[in-house]
């Protein structure tokens, strides 16, 4: 059985105003000790923010918001928070269609939907920035036997003039051949600019013909 993988787009997307209600309802919240120097960036924008907006300059309000967000993003853990099956390409971050269960049947591919956060980004020339990180895969039987093994089989480099921070990507393994049963997709997501690694696991299995 021969597995192909197909790394089919990465998209990531400057944050936009809809996080101010995140930022502001901070101030609600009780902060550990332990967490104030990374709240900080998300307080001092907020801060800033308001003062911009109520003079009149939305658009300087914003690029402050998004600002504070980047600098927070960057100290927080790197994290997949969503990862999950999907029946058709996402149209946009947070745009997709779940698969109902966890059940393939002979020769359908997987398509995995899967959210970044925490990813760090490096100062390019002409003022820009760029986030670079790459997917492992590993697949195994319910058993623990190793299926397949691809390293390094995504290597996404994204140049920006803006820190984005709603980085999404959408993957294709495909299968044909593989036997019924139950398996275990991992995926390993390495952040080359800060040398952090994080993986996830989706059991799945794979219906018997007919």
């Amino acid at each position: 059985m021969t597995a192909r993988i197909t790394v089919e787009r990465t998209v990531v997307r400057r944050c936009s105003s809809i996080v101010s209600p995140v930022v502001l309802a901070l101030f609600l919240c009780p902060i550990p000790v332990a967490a104030n120097a990374l709240a900080g960036p998300l307080l001092d924008a907020a801060i800033e923010a308001e003062k911009l907006a109520a003079g009149g300059d939305a658009p300087a309000a914003l690029a402050r918001i998004q600002e504070g967000m980047a600098r927070f993003s960057e100290s927080l853990p790197l994290t997949v928070p969503r990862a999950v099956f999907i029946t058709e390409r996402p149209a946009a971050y947070g745009s997709y269609t779940a698969k109902p269960n966890t059940i393939f049947q002979p020769g359908e591919p997987l398509m995995t939907y899967i959210e970044v956060i925490g990813l760090r980004w490096t100062k390019l020339a002409e003022d820009k920035v760029e986030t670079h990180f790459t997917i492992d895969m590993q697949l195994t039987s319910a058993s623990g036997r190793l299926v397949a093994l691809k390293e390094g089989f995504g290597n996404i480099r994204y140049p920006s003039r803006v820190a984005a921070q709603e980085v999404f990507t959408h993957l294709t393994l495909d299968l044909g051949g593989a036997e019924p049963g139950g398996y275990v997709l991992r995926y390993t997501v390495n952040d080359i600019v800060s040398e952090r690694s994080v993986s996830f696991e989706l059991p799945f299995s794979i219906a018997k013909p007919g």
